[in-house]
């Protein structure tokens, strides 16, 4: 217990330090002002009020979370401790300048492009079960976004146990295929083929970016709802 408190205040400490809105920007947001023409006041409100956690920032949370910040999302915790490889630029919303910097840091650049204004918080590590009571409160909707089967299982049930709503991936490999879709398991929405896993076929940008839509639609129907 005093072990997952002293996380806590630590991980506090870093939410803080990397969520704080770029100074000197008091221009109109380009970005509110076109959503305007899609979402009612009321439905503004609620996404940019609306806190996301994204946990991997690959092909799945990469795209996802730039899908969340065109919708208007105003407050996005990303967690991933890897860096962008060379691999990653087939599939994942990064660019040549990326390679070798932390995942999390170069989404978090993609994203306040986009949105100035929005509170982007980052955590480079690796989620376990020691740490993950400590990262879940600072959202009570979570993306998992990971590629392998423990990292999805511990985070996914640990997030369920703690009262949290989860988007969850699983079978987007290769091309063509089953069909996608999705199942809603109460606080758990499934999406994906359920078949192709990306150890069996490569993950390529069409699938993987269907199934980020597949996420980031549930989430958004979470807010929204």
């Amino acid at each position: 217990m005093t072990h997952h408190k002293a996380d806590a205040s630590c991980l506090l400490e870093i939410h803080m330090r990397n969520s704080d809105p770029p100074q000197g920007d008091t221009m109109t947001n380009p970005l509110h002002d076109g959503l305007g023409r899609y979402f009612s006041p009321q439905q503004l409100t609620a996404l940019s009020s609306a806190r996301i956690g994204i946990a991997g920032a690959g092909g799945l949370g990469s795209n996802a979370a730039l899908m969340l910040a065109r919708c208007g999302v105003g407050h996005i915790t990303l967690v991933d401790d890897d860096v962008v490889d060379a691999s990653n630029l087939n599939r994942q919303q990064y660019w040549p300048r990326h390679v070798g910097r932390h995942k999390v840091d170069a989404l978090r650049e993609l994203l306040l492009e986009l949105n100035p204004h929005m509170d982007v918080a980052t955590h480079k590590l690796h989620v376990t079960a020691d740490n993950l009571p400590a990262l879940l409160p600072a959202c009570p909707i979570w993306i998992e976004a990971f590629d392998g089967p423990n990292d999805k299982s511990l985070f996914v049930e640990g997030a369920l146990l703690a009262g949290h709503r989860v988007a969850s991936a699983s079978g987007m490999g290769g091309c063509g295929g089953a069909p996608m879709g999705r199942r809603n398991l109460g606080a758990l929405v499934l999406v994906g083929d359920f078949t192709t896993d990306i150890l069996m076929a490569p993950p390529l940008a069409p699938r993987v970016t269907e199934a980020a839509a597949l996420l980031a639609d549930a989430v958004l129907e979470m807010v929204l709802a």
